[in-house]
């Protein structure tokens, strides 16, 4: 008999949605503007069975991608499960046989040794393959328009190391991938390899270096000229830790934080360690520098964000919460070795988002995600006017990460929509709701219904209608 714990992170808004669906065309209230041709995708964990433990992290489920394709004033969804080799043995069993997250020591012995990739924290279109993404496994590749899986994804051999991270990023100027792997070694390893993906899908450049230890490095800033790292003390825990049944991850409140540079195209021995008192940094929003002077556009918050990775020996707790967009500012002329800290909004949020065409350089709008405390929230930020605008949604509706469309190729910078998914606590159904782009006060323009319920997604990515296109292999 299938039943999920009753557990809020599978109930309400949360719950397991676990379907596949087409649906040519969706319900509309408002109008979707003639000019819109593409895809939104999204990611996240659905769990395909009950876990085998219920007292684990929210996001150790099986990958969903959904697809919505707008098209002539029209919108159409697809989902699918990327058929990873762990959900085909699960699918086979008929049963959860994987563990924990991220550990190994919990699986049922019939899956020992076996991939346990889930790809459900990213999804992106690059070299004519979706790549569904999760930061310690290689990618998994489906079919832009069929959501087929492919199947593992090493950029055709080429990839150096066994992990790629959830948010590789698109150098709109030179249609590379950058992208980096972390314990990419091995479990716990300390080891990062920071790779160049060209637009024909194969590694081209690849620099190791070593973290000062072994941590989340989940996140990245891409600049024309450097990559730059938040390095923050979400320390690992060790195979005796996880053994002991403890969360791979703890947060160390005495360890500082660091912000890495390297040159693109560089050697790992050119790196450069900048560093400052203990602080959380998680999603980036944008890099880009002037001459030797790196700007990293964070999330910073003066305390652990993550209450499923406690403090080391101590449970998690909210007290102290003041996640804001921060600017992280190296200098790689600089004999100094810390860096400048400087926050660029009031809006408490998380998520970060900005106009994809204007990754690594110099930018003007950015949005997030509001929801801590009582605020159920999409701001933007106006980095040249110093203002934030906010929409504030219903509080029964939890909104997702919002994704930025951009009005046509030669749009000017945030000229365009944003994207946004919620699910009504009172419906469990899910809607999108696109949005002007810098005038989301107005609230949203036009609200796109599902008469089913999607669980939340983690992250997502736009593609124009000429890359949304069969991959050719399946």
């Amino acid at each position: 008999m299938v039943k999920f714990p009753d557990l809020p992170m599978f109930a309400g808004v949360n719950a397991p949605s676990r379907i596949e669906v087409d649906i040519a065309d969706l319900e509309v209230e408002g109008d979707i503007p003639d000019g819109i041709d593409g895809a939104f995708y999204r990611v996240g964990a659905d769990h395909q069975f009950p876990p085998r433990f219920v007292n684990d992290v929210p996001f150790n489920g099986d990958g969903m991608v959904t697809m919505f394709r707008f098209q002539d004033g029209r919108v159409g969804l697809k989902s699918r499960y990327v058929r990873t080799d762990r959900w085909k043995a699960e699918n086979a069993a008929g049963r959860a046989l994987f563990g924990r997250y991220r550990n190994k020591w919990t699986d049922d012995p019939l899956v020992e040794g076996m991939n346990r990739n889930l790809a459900n924290t990213n999804v992106l279109i690059h070299a004519g393959v979706l790549l569904a993404l999760r930061e310690d496994s290689p990618p998994v590749a489906m079919d832009p328009v069929s959501l087929q899986t492919i199947g593992n994804w090493d950029f055709h051999g080429t990839l150096p190391g066994p992990t790629c991270s959830a948010h590789c990023k698109i150098d709109p100027e030179t249609g590379y991938l950058v992208g980096f792997g972390f314990a990419a070694k091995g479990d716990f390893s300390r080891d990062v390899v920071y790779f160049e993906v060209s637009p024909e899908g194969r590694v081209v450049h690849a620099a190791w270096f070593e973290l000062p230890f072994y941590e989340m490095q989940h996140d990245f800033g891409v600049t024309r000229d450097y990559v730059a790292f938040p390095v923050v003390p979400i320390k690992g825990v060790g195979d005796e830790g996880l053994k002991a049944g403890h969360p791979h991850y703890a947060w160390d409140p005495n360890e500082e934080s660091f912000m890495a540079v390297l040159p693109r195209f560089g050697r790992g021995d050119q790196i450069r360690w900048f560093r400052n008192p203990n602080q959380f940094a998680s999603h980036v929003m944008n890099a880009f520098n002037e001459g030797s002077k790196v700007h990293l556009d964070l999330c910073r918050s003066s305390i652990n964000l993550f209450p499923f990775f406690h403090e080391i020996g101590q449970p998690w707790s909210p007290k102290g919460m003041d996640v804001r967009l921060t600017r992280w500012t190296a200098d790689m002329a600089s004999n100094s070795d810390s860096f400048e800290s400087r926050t660029l909004s009031e809006f408490l949020g998380e998520f970060p988002r900005n106009d994809d065409r204007f990754q690594t350089r110099p930018y003007r709008h950015g949005w997030m995600l509001g929801f801590f405390g009582t605020r159920n929230a999409l701001g933007h930020v106006d980095l040249k006017t110093g203002q934030t605008e906010v929409w504030e949604a219903p509080p029964t509706k939890p909104v997702q990460e919002p994704c930025f469309i951009p009005r046509g190729p030669g749009a000017t910078e945030g000229d365009g929509w944003i994207i946004q998914a919620a699910t009504d606590g009172a419906t469990n159904l899910t809607e999108l709701n696109l949005f002007e782009a810098t005038q989301i006060a107005k609230g949203p323009i036009a609200a796109i219904r599902l008469p089913v319920h999607l669980k939340p997604a983690y992250h997502g990515s736009w593609a124009d209608g000429s890359l949304v296109k069969p991959s050719g292999l399946v």
